[in-house]
């Protein structure tokens, strides 16, 4: 396919953001518990099949009650995981040390990704959830239009006893994205980028593409 330049009436404005995530189950009452009890977020309302949890008034996660669900099978295309972005690291300590203790064997792992700090985890129905820290725009490095990233080794327990604190806050968090499988990433930067309008922003070749609108915009939190 040839390239394609989209001029700035073609791309996405740049305060496009991430509203909450809906996730089709198979038993609510379970993942309402998992992600209220260990993930530490709050039950914002339920109304029949249907919960919403998030933090304070900030719907993060919708659960849709669906009995009928068949897994999904490996490697199929549609939701790689949930990116919850927490606005201090001790919130993030709080969470991940939360699972740590209810939960281990959801844990898959955690880094250092120089622009964040992540840790992440599989529900119990198999949905990925990452929990992350964002590091100040300022402190991002950008080459020719391409954010510098990494997974460098993260120590989750060195991270918990660092950050954790022992004082309450008002625990803020957004969605701050959300990752994809895809079959072809050449296909989905076709329609991302080329048709609705998202910028890339950072690529790994046929493995992986990053993409946002307004280059990872300043977060105002609610």
């Amino acid at each position: 396919m040839p390239a394609v330049t989209l001029t700035a009436k073609d791309l996405l404005a740049a305060d496009t953001g991430m509203g909450a995530v809906t996730l089709r189950v198979g038993n609510l009452d379970a993942m309402s518990a998992y992600y209220r009890d260990i993930v530490t977020l709050d039950l914002i309302s339920q109304d029949g099949p249907v919960a919403v949890l998030g933090r304070g008034p900030v719907p993060l996660v919708i659960l849709q009650h669906a009995p009928e669900l068949r897994a999904a099978e490996p490697r199929s295309a549609g939701l790689y995981h949930t990116a919850i972005l927490f606005d201090t690291q001790a919130d993030l300590a709080a969470a991940v040390y939360s699972i740590g203790t209810k939960s281990p064997g959801t844990f898959t792992g955690s880094a250092d990704h120089l622009v964040s700090q992540a840790f992440y985890f599989t529900d119990p129905e198999g949905n990925g959830i990452e929990l992350y820290w964002d590091r100040d725009r300022t402190l991002w490095s950008w080459t020719h239009g391409q954010v510098e990233m990494a997974s460098l080794y993260l120590d989750p327990n060195a991270f918990i006893s660092e950050h954790m604190s022992a004082e309450p806050s008002e625990g803020h968090a957004i969605v701050g994205h959300v990752h994809l499988s895809v079959g072809d990433v050449a296909s989905a930067r076709a329609f991302y980028v080329n048709r609705l309008g998202f910028e890339a922003t950072a690529n790994f070749g046929p493995s992986a593409l990053f993409v946002s609108a307004g280059g990872y915009t300043t977060i105002t939190w609610p």
